[in-house]
């Protein structure tokens, strides 16, 4: 399936929640925590899942400065933060 030609329909919930149709998820090898960054186009929303295939592919473009904590201990203090949204 070429990347660009998938079009399909989804409907939000109250929450302003959808669910990607599982051809998609396949396809973008999008399982279940997968974050997305979300972006205002003037088309509308775009979705970008951040998948581990995209961070490999961005792994050592950063140097980390000497004084910060290592990225693992970073990412985990994300997802702390994050899962303390979704719980409020």
């Amino acid at each position: 399936m070429n990347r660009t030609s998938a079009i399909e329909t989804v409907s939000f919930t109250t929450k302003g929640q959808i669910v990607i149709p599982a051809k998609l998820r396949r396809l973008f090898q999008i399982e279940s925590g997968t974050k997305a960054i979300v972006e205002a186009t003037p088309e509308g929303i775009l979705l970008k899942p951040v998948t581990n295939q995209v961070i490999s592919r961005l792994h050592g473009i950063l140097k980390p400065k000497p004084e910060s904590q290592p990225f693992s201990d970073e990412w985990e203090e994300h997802r702390r933060r994050e899962s303390d949204l979704e719980d409020r």
